[in-house]
């Protein structure tokens, strides 16, 4: 029997780390019965942060995926969830997921508010078009304050939000919430996991604010729906009105509806899952997935039903000890059967799916088949990568890819004992295969094994799985910032290739201008322009292929240069002595020379920091940031703590959190994510090029 999918939500769970992502998390499974004893992260027992760093550092550095069921109004719906990362070491985890959600809870810390990855979250979500709902976690708090938490969502996010709850506070401690649509007051029963709760009457202190929020739900609403204005001025409207309004302005990102509680106390979550059900949408709410037909080039559409063609998307590649590798991927269209075959876009193969997984974590549920609108895993396929569509041989199409964000620090490292050499780089291909953000890549000049990350905990995590799971113990270098070389100014450049060795000799002629490229896009543009044959077509390519490869190694000190754009304008070549290899050899030694005259620059990844730190300690934190080369943007107040938001360049922020400790005598905190990258001041840049140098002779 088909499934109704009107009962299915795919949801991601995200916000700013230890905002009590994986504890609310923990309590959905409790409260639908997949878990039978609550999991705490502090204990190192939570279910989705099943890996071993993850328990012991009780951080979420994976994303996990989970399936339950929880009953709304007498029908069963079935959630799918993906509990995220909030490190921003791990952000490419949330951006793959956000692919393929249709809703989205987001987590905010009822006393420290909008963080900065809530905001990178919230960005992340609007950029895919995604329906979210808001929790203000952690009422029990000090220093919680849900209406500041409400501002700040519409001042720094931008966003319509409007609250559904507000606190009942007794005495400093959080008991329950008011219900601004019902107009109830509920109270969580704590001897048995706040399973149960009782209605009281609203606090005659607090009627009037009750009042006043909800008219200003229903005006917030009424903005967007002329029924509920129409209803609202006779005053005829009903709580189901309201349910259906707020569902079709939630799915529109028209407005965010607010909930608060306390995960960790066992108080709201039943509320937020009743809120996932109602105004989060289902498959069905959701625009038709666009693709790409592969071999007329036309666009398609998927609608999500089982008897469309199949389509599916791949998000996620995983390897698990027990099953092998992992590829994780939603439905779109139509339906597969374990034990059968799926077309891959990208390689033009087949695949053979093995088996089909339900997803807990790490343990594996085994499915006959999978329709619209799922997420699950499957294993037995041969070359899956994170981002490919598997399709209907008959019916072909390409989904949008996922793009993910280039790495900006990088490690030199090597087994520590030389029989290790074959498992570190298999160790190494199967990691680069798992996480679209780790790079691993030779070092021209030194031969070396240099890994790449988003951050010094991403490669410290990468060398501890290396250990831990493949047995392969390395030696590391100290980090290295990624920089890049951009080119200025335009320049014209003759390049002649002449070389005569008795017999066939090698010539090849080539005129180009060379400038910087879009700045949007990394990578060379490649514009043939050559009329009349004075290149032939043959050569054209070679002379592409030899200029991408030096973009490898800039002029200025061997770092990779960002983006370029190439004409080809004129040239010759000799009937004899010309062929691929003599253009391929032209673009190379061209390229090199007129970089060198196109005024290039350095460019240096520029980091987002925001450091917290009590007041009497700020004077000594902003003198140390001014010292690094920062730049303070802003700086508040949050709950009597100074909040500093500044720009600091990489390269002098390794080793920040020990001094940042010494500075506040251990009560400073600072959390830091890529911003962009910026020119090198030129009283930097030759320190840059002669330590580059000196490594260089070191290894050599």
């Amino acid at each position: 029997m088909t499934k109704d999918l009107k009962y299915t939500r795919n949801i991601g769970i995200a916000a700013h780390i230890d905002a009590g992502k994986t504890t609310t998390t923990e309590r959905i499974l409790f409260y639908t019965g997949i878990n039978h004893k609550i999991g705490e992260v502090h204990d190192g027992a939570a279910t989705m942060d099943w890996m071993q760093q993850e328990q012991e550092r009780g951080i979420t550095i994976t994303s996990a995926a989970t399936c339950c069921e929880w009953m709304y109004k007498n029908k069963k719906y079935q959630i799918n969830i993906i509990d995220t990362p909030g490190h921003v070491d791990f952000t490419v985890e949330v951006e793959r997921s956000m692919r393929v959600l249709d809703g989205m809870v987001v987590l905010f810390s009822a006393v420290d508010g909008v963080e900065p990855q809530s905001e990178t979250v919230w960005r992340q979500a609007d950029k895919y078009g995604i329906p979210r709902i808001a929790f203000v976690n952690k009422m029990d708090r000090q220093g919680a304050d849900f209406f500041n938490v409400c501002s700040q969502i519409q001042k720094i996010l931008g966003a319509n939000s409007v609250p559904l709850q507000i606190p009942i506070v007794n005495e400093d401690n959080f008991v329950g919430v008011i219900d601004l649509i019902y107009n109830k007051a509920i109270i969580w029963d704590d001897k048995n996991y706040g399973m149960t709760y009782r209605e009281i009457p609203i606090p005659n202190e607090m009627k009037k604010v009750v009042n006043n929020h909800h008219n200003h739900l229903i005006e917030i609403l009424s903005e967007h729906d002329d029924v509920i204005m129409e209803k609202f001025l006779v005053n005829n409207y009903s709580e189901d009105d309201i349910i259906l309004s707020l569902q079709k302005n939630t799915i529109k990102m028209k407005v965010i509806p607010i909930l608060c509680g306390s995960s960790f106390k066992n108080k709201g979550v039943q509320a937020v899952l009743d809120a996932i059900c109602r105004y989060l949408p289902s498959p069905l709410d959701v625009k038709d997935v666009v693709g790409i037909n592969p071999i007329n080039k036309k666009k398609e559409t998927r609608k999500p039903n089982d008897n469309e063609p199949f389509s599916a998307l791949a998000f996620k590649i995983a390897t698990d000890p027990f099953v092998g590798r992992l590829a994780f991927f939603r439905v779109y269209s139509g339906k597969i059967e374990s034990g059968s075959y799926s077309f891959n876009s990208r390689s033009g193969s087949k695949e053979r799916i093995s088996r089909i997984y339900q997803m807990h974590a790490n343990k594996q549920n085994p499915i006959n088949k999978i329709g619209a609108g799922d997420i699950a895993a499957v294993v037995g396929f041969k070359d899956i990568k994170t981002g490919d569509t598997l399709c209907d041989e008959k019916y072909p199409i390409l989904l949008e890819n996922i793009s993910f964000p280039e790495p900006v620090i990088g490690v030199a490292i090597e087994p520590k004992y030389k029989s290790d050499i074959d498992k570190m780089s298999l160790a190494l291909y199967k990691l680069m295969e798992e996480d679209p953000t780790f790079q691993v890549r030779i070092d021209d000049y030194t031969g070396q094994t240099i890994i790449y990350g988003m951050g010094e905990l991403h490669l410290e995590i990468i060398v501890d799985r290396m250990k831990r799971e493949f047995k392969v113990e390395v030696n590391q270098g100290n980090p290295q910032v990624e920089y890049k070389e951009a080119l200025t100014d335009i320049v014209e450049h003759r390049e002649i290739y002449k070389k005569q060795t008795g017999g066939k000799g090698k010539y090849a002629d080539i005129l180009f201008r060379l400038e910087p490229g879009d700045i949007d896009k990394s990578g060379l543009i490649f514009i043939n322009k050559i009329k009349g044959g004075n290149i032939p077509k043959e050569y054209i390519a070679p002379i592409e292929k030899g200029c991408k490869e030096m973009m490898k190694n800039g002029p200025l000190s061997g770092y990779e240069i960002e983006n370029a754009k190439i004409t080809i304008l004129d040239g010759s070549y000799h009937s004899v002595d010309s062929d691929q290899l003599s253009f391929e050899i032209a673009g190379k030694l061209g390229f090199k020379e007129a970089a060198k005259k196109a005024k290039p620059v350095l460019l240096e990844p520029i980091m987002k920091l925001e450091v917290t730190v009590p007041e009497e300690n700020m004077g000594d934190v902003i003198g140390d940031l001014n010292r690094r080369r920062g730049i303070v943007q802003n700086m508040s107040s949050r709950n009597n703590i100074k909040v500093i938001q500044s720009l600091v360049p990489l390269s002098e922020m390794f080793g920040y959190v020990t001094v940042l400790r010494t500075l506040s005598s251990g009560r400073g905190t600072s959390v830091m994510e890529f911003s962009h990258y910026d020119t090198v001041p030129s009283n930097v840049i030759d320190n840059i090029i002669i330590e580059k140098k000196n490594r260089n002779k070191k290894t050599k």
